[in-house]
């Protein structure tokens, strides 16, 4: 552990406001994985479509990542702690809303507002940790402690999550904010400095219009033709998504202060890096949401139970990415993130030997190796980012290294989420969702509940084969374009370890 030799009112002060920062970082994480383990309750309260249950997980970080550029520009001209009070007590209204929600409708707009509301959560945090610590040395462990929060929420989501189902109902995971922003909102002017930039850009209204009118309606197009098919419906979103998104891109090019800024995505290793990014985080988030709901319905444990078998594999993240800045020591970045992607492909490989009676031993191998191999990648990836592009540039390509992933996990949850459910469909269930059929087979004759309740379980854990052949085709494509691109340029310089300088 570093040792830290100020003593001043002022560090002391800074420490203080780290930990409160760290709170924010871990629940910020943390609202991302407590979901997925209850949407058994919420299947069954509310009884939401197949279509309405991925809404409900994925609308939040859609909303999140659609959101971040343009508040991070509000931040930046109204000060980074006053953009983080107002989303703090935003965030911790919605909440409220979220947790007595009383259909599915309302609770997708209760999710896709606090959405908006967290995404004022990490760049303030970031920000306001860069502010709060000159000294370089003692900042890049002060970041380091954040990132190291938001893996912790990651890892505890699931326990937590598991926990409170156990004794109360689904929406006691949606209060969990309410105390943390509570904190915020009481601490924060204390402890935490006021930070804004005097020469803020202009936000471009019409650009942040554009980018939602882009993802989200190309999102809700895709789903609906996995579940569905090729309606005229969905395919009209997906072509309107894609003609959005061209319009957003050439007007990019053509302003001073594009929100993003396009011209960075020349560069072959800037753009590697970025999907490297978004897939990566893709399969990882995609496999959380359908492994979720497998340990509950179809290995029928409880919430708890089904929490302690997913905590394996956020440490494996864990693992990964403390491993990784040693391994740079010796070996080139790129090839280190190469290696592990392939190693992430394999653990997906012995994901698609599950079957509905499989040893839970198998779960746990394929998601422990998955998320291990994932986590050279999430600790590199965004320093390539950042390393591709040229220093005037620097600040755009931070705000994409931070949007991809958000992006790229809740288009895995949508894309990935719906082929599971386009194969369980396809099988003949008669039911949208397997939550579904758990609770239609409570009304059958003993005989026949036992037999509907074992093809919809196949079926299910079918789908689930289908996307992880999808992820390792993914992982090792992705793990190929790496290692080629990082023969010919290494986008990183590797950097002393801060824990070991401090």
């Amino acid at each position: 552990m570093c040792s830290v030799t100020t003593t001043t009112e002022s560090s002391r002060r800074a420490w203080a406001g780290l930990a409160v920062l760290c709170v924010v970082a871990l629940l910020a994480s943390l609202e991302l994985t407590v979901t997925h383990l209850a949407l058994p309750a919420i299947d069954a309260d509310l009884r939401p479509s197949g279509t309405q249950l991925l809404w409900i997980v994925d609308v939040y970080a859609f909303l999140l990542a659609g959101s971040m550029l343009a508040l991070g520009a509000v931040g930046d001209r109204i000060g980074r702690r006053r953009l983080l009070m107002i989303g703090a007590g935003a965030y911790g209204l919605l909440s409220v809303v979220a947790a007595y929600a009383p259909s599915a409708e309302t609770l997708i707009a209760a999710r896709a507002l606090l959405g908006v509301a967290g995404a004022t959560l990490m760049p303030s945090t970031l920000s306001l940790t860069a502010t709060m610590f000159r000294d370089a040395r003692q900042r890049a462990v002060a970041v380091g402690i954040v990132i190291a929060s938001v893996s912790g929420g990651t890892a505890i989501g699931p326990l937590v999550g598991g926990a409170l189902l156990e004794r109360f109902w689904w929406g006691s995971v949606f209060l969990l904010g309410v105390p943390v922003m509570v904190l915020i909102l009481a601490l924060g002017p204390v402890l935490l400095p006021e930070h804004r930039t005097t020469a803020a850009p202009r936000i471009d209204g019409v650009s942040v219009l554009l980018s939602l009118g882009a993802v989200l309606p190309l999102v809700w197009g895709l789903k609906e033709i996995a579940v569905d098919g090729a309606g005229w419906a969905a395919a009209g979103a997906v072509a309107g998504g894609l003609v959005v998104g061209t319009v957003f891109v050439v007007r990019q090019q053509g302003l001073a202060d594009p929100v993003v800024d396009v011209r960075l995505f020349r560069d072959p290793a800037f753009s590697v890096a970025v999907a490297t990014l978004a897939i990566g985080i893709f399969v990882l988030w995609g496999a959380n949401y359908y492994l979720a709901q497998y340990l509950q319905l179809v290995q029928d444990l409880s919430p708890l139970r089904a929490g302690l078998w997913t905590a394996p594999s956020a440490f494996g993240v864990i693992a990964g990415s403390l491993l990784a800045p040693r391994l740079v020591r010796r070996v080139r970045p790129g090839i280190v993130i190469g290696a592990g992607l392939t190693v992430s492909a394999a653990g997906f490989v012995l994901l698609t030997q599950l079957t509905a009676t499989s040893s839970l031993g198998l779960l746990v191998a394929g998601s422990v190796t998955v998320s291990a191999g994932l986590g050279p990648m999430m600790a590199l990836a965004t320093d390539q980012v950042v390393g591709a592009a040229p220093p005037e540039r620097a600040g755009a390509a931070a705000a994409l290294s931070s949007m991809a992933p958000q992006l790229g996990g809740a288009l895995g949850i949508a894309v990935l989420g719906s082929v599971v459910a386009a194969v369980f469909r396809g099988a003949g269930t008669g039911e949208d969702t397997l939550g579904a059929a758990v609770a239609a087979a409570e009304d059958l004759p003993a005989g026949g509940a036992g037999a509907a309740l074992a093809a919809a379980r196949e079926a299910f854990t079918d789908g689930i084969v289908v996307a992880a052949t999808v992820s390792a085709v993914l992982a090792a494509v992705l793990a190929i374009s790496v290692v080629a691109l990082s023969a010919r340029r290494d986008t990183v310089v590797p950097r002393a370890d801060p824990w070991e300088s401090a």
